[in-house]
């Protein structure tokens, strides 16, 4: 069993608010529901143009993690063309 975490940082330029930032996420979580993963923000919570998030997944191996933590960073830039800034996969094991 691995546990795979994907951390983003994420700058969004076109938010002027935290409601506008909220929006934006709030439609990428929506998105990522079918990928079976957990999402969450877990830094810069009080920022307006930045924003970090912390997405979790288990699978049977490194591969199918990984083919999972991808195609989540697919979406996202398919969603939100160039607001990823960072990214990094830990295995937690």
């Amino acid at each position: 069993m691995t546990v795979a975490l994907l951390s983003i940082e994420l700058h969004m330029p076109m938010a002027q608010s935290l409601k506008d930032k909220r929006m934006v996420l709030r439609r990428l979580k929506d998105r990522l529901g079918p990928f079976n993963v957990a999402v969450a923000e877990v830094g810069h919570q009080n920022l307006w143009q930045r924003a970090e998030l912390g997405v979790v997944t288990v699978a049977s191996s490194d591969e199918s993690a990984e083919g999972t933590l991808s195609s989540v960073m697919k979406e996202i830039d398919r969603l939100e063309p160039g607001v990823v800034i960072r990214s990094q996969v830990e295995y937690l094991r």
